[in-house]
């Protein structure tokens, strides 16, 4: 076997009944040093780097554990494997708190040294050679699943995959075959977004089409059939995308067993109506027809959200017959930690209740990319912003509360309101001052677009089931990275808006969304 260019210390004071472990790591290409006492060990690792140190525990003189503390004083970042023929706790537990990278137990064999050499040390080259050949092998067979997706079926199974890819492929660090993901993810965008443009007012006007589970079906599919004599615990993150929450879902899985599922957000993929589409079980025609004095209000989430609670209650009472007791909270910030854990914990008290809460920081970090250079910077794409999700989701209330209801065995349904796109490409539009702000949709009058194949467009509310408008309204919904510019902006909003993460369109990164039916694991 070719030389590996690793180098391994081996301390141990029985060395020499050990030379069939050395020489079959010599064979597989490792350069072995080996030294029998633990102050010559530490003498050769200040002057030589090894990439490994294999740790005898017992050893006259220092112990392997004494060697170990004063080697983790001098050099933090050393690797570690403590080999013992004590099998006590606390030997185990001293070990693990000072990070050494495995344990083993002797006697061992050749072979199980070498495994843990290898995992240790060639890990991460492996899994990156194993991603590139599983992907080689996968891409025929995914490249015709896109081409011949014509159904809400087949396109959720595809971004799903090409989802996976993508976050396997940034942790193998091919960056090579990314590219090739990313471009099998433009095509699918394309692709979906004509093919949204001519079916979804064919899933608006006609009661039985074959249509996905949409944002209106979330709560009579998922929640209902959770509710019994205990609480169930409602969440929903905010803009979070399909890969932000496989990111995130080892985590979970720490507490609970997951049943995921896709659906489809309604359009626009924008709070103010895919969020209120799931609390209320309804479009927005029938919610505007019910509580006109809501809706016709400006457009923005403080007001048009506004009673998120109040739709919730409605909707499991019309499908349940009786009242189920709800506790709804937004949180925006993790600051008011305490307060929101102490109200959690006695909202899930009450028998047969729902637990609602609505969980902001992605969609305050997504917003706030745009407008912050620092951020723009440090989620500069999407593997970015799913690590930031990561760091931000392991020390949030989120993760507190999903403890404390797995905790109580209580089941819990995680989802999301609609996802983000990283758009790069400008749409101009003509519009009049009336049209509304947002970069990836808009309603107004006299609204038209430059190139029509950038963009879904409709002047009958019914493609939307939206309330009737005004004489002349039209309706612009982006298609896949597409973010609307005006001509006499063109320049400044390109600068600004070009790169970062927007939704409201129809693309699916913002349609198609996970929904999470965690079991609680028995204590």
């Amino acid at each position: 076997m070719a030389a590996t260019g690793k180098r391994i210390l081996w301390v141990d004071d029985e060395i020499d009944l050990l030379k069939p472990h050395l020489f079959f790591l010599q064979q597989r290409g490792y350069e072995v040093d080996a030294i029998l006492n633990g102050d010559d060990a530490l003498e050769l690792l200040r002057r030589n780097a090894y990439d490994l140190v294999l740790l005898d525990e017992q050893m006259p003189g220092r112990s392997g554990l004494e060697v170990l503390r004063e080697l983790r004083r001098e050099n933090p970042l050393a690797r570690v494997v403590m080999v013992t023929k004590s099998e006590e706790d606390h030997t185990l537990t001293e070990a693990v708190g000072r990070q050494v990278e495995a344990y083993l137990v002797k006697p061992t064999s050749p072979r199980q040294v070498l495994s843990v050499v290898t995992h240790l040390l060639e890990g991460p080259t492996l899994q990156q050679q194993r991603s590139a050949q599983d992907f080689a092998g996968r891409f025929p067979e995914l490249a015709r699943r896109r081409e011949e997706a014509r159904d809400h079926r087949a396109f959720a199974r595809v971004y799903a995959e090409l989802v996976d890819w993508h976050v396997r492929l940034t942790d193998a660090s091919e960056v090579g075959l990314l590219e090739t993901v990313t471009a099998l993810m433009t095509d699918l965008r394309r692709d979906f977004g004509h093919w949204i443009r001519r079916q979804y007012p064919h899933w608006m006007r006609q009661p039985d089409a074959d249509r996905p589970d949409l944002s209106v079906d979330v709560v009579r599919r998922f929640l209902i059939p959770q509710l019994g004599d205990r609480p169930v615990l409602f969440i929903i993150v905010d803009c979070l995308r399909l890969d932000q929450w496989r990111i995130i879902a080892p985590l979970v899985a720490e507490m609970f067993d997951i049943q995921e599922t896709l659906y489809y957000s309604i359009v626009p993929t924008a709070t103010p109506y895919a969020r209120n589409a799931i609390f209320g079980g309804r479009f927005p025609a029938e919610i505007a027809a019910s509580y006109p004095d809501w809706w016709f209000m400006p457009d923005d989430e403080a007001s048009l959200n506004a009673f998120e609670d109040e739709l919730l209650r409605q909707q499991l009472r019309k499908i349940t017959g009786h009242e189920i007791p709800v506790h709804y909270e937004k949180i925006f910030t993790d600051r008011e930690h305490e307060d929101v854990m102490a109200r959690v914990k006695h909202a899930f008290t009450v028998p047969r209740s729902v637990v609602a809460l609505v969980f902001n920081f992605v969609d305050l970090l997504t917003h706030g990319r745009s407008e912050s250079a620092i951020l723009m910077e440090v989620a500069r794409d999407e593997a970015a912003l799913r690590a930031l999700t990561k760091n931000w989701f392991e020390r949030s209330t989120a993760r507190a509360v999903l403890e404390e209801a797995a905790a109580a065995e209580l089941s819990v349904v995680l989802t999301t309101d609609h996802g983000s796109i990283c758009c790069q490409h400008p749409a101009t539009v003509f519009a009049r001052k009336d049209a509304t702000a947002n970069l990836r949709y808009k309603f107004g009058g006299d609204l038209r677009a430059e190139d029509p194949d950038t963009v879904f467009t409709t002047s009958s509310e019914e493609d939307l089931r939206f309330p009737p408008g005004r004489l002349g309204l039209s309706y612009l919904i982006a298609l896949e990275d597409y973010f609307f510019v005006y001509p006499t902006k063109l320049r400044e909003y390109q600068a600004r808006y070009r790169g970062s993460f927007l939704h409201g369109g129809i693309s699916p990164e913002e349609m198609i969304l996970p929904v999470a039916i965690l079991a609680p694991r028995p204590q």
